[in-house]
């Protein structure tokens, strides 16, 4: 099992470079995952995406600088408190994202052609039960 997993990590590590690269040249690979994280759940503060992520302010801040230099998400004042923003993809950004997804979801529809549609939910199951237990 362990050595399937580390295949799975590597696998999974060189693909988000894959697509880093695929949103924008200059995008790093780990900047990637706040698109993600910001598509999914929508605008969100920075000490939240630290959180969510694990890393520090420091690591969060250059990522996020990043992301903003290439044009794919802005800083807008919070509502709820005018002391702090709220980070958001820009449009430019949520097309290039969006592109690039769907691009990963038709490779994946490939990949799993030959599978029958019970191993694929089975998988799908499998996988959000660790990634639950490895939040916990």
């Amino acid at each position: 099992m362990e050595r399937e997993l580390a295949v799975f990590l590597r696998r999974a590590r060189a693909s988000s470079g894959e697509m880093a690269r695929e949103v924008h040249p200059d995008l790093e690979p780990a900047a990637y995952g706040l698109l993600v994280r910001l598509e999914e759940g929508g605008p969100q503060r920075a000490t939240d995406l630290a959180a969510y992520f694990g890393v520090g302010k420091a690591t969060m801040s250059r990522q996020l600088r990043a992301l903003g230099d290439l044009g794919l998400i802005v800083r807008d004042p919070d509502p709820a408190d005018g002391r702090a923003a709220l980070i958001r993809i820009t449009g430019e950004g949520r097309e290039r994202f969006t592109r690039v997804r769907d691009a990963r979801r038709a490779q994946y529809i490939r990949k799993f052609a030959d599978w029958n549609r019970v191993e694929v939910a089975e998988l799908a199951r499998l996988l959000h039960q660790l990634n639950e237990r490895a939040e916990a």
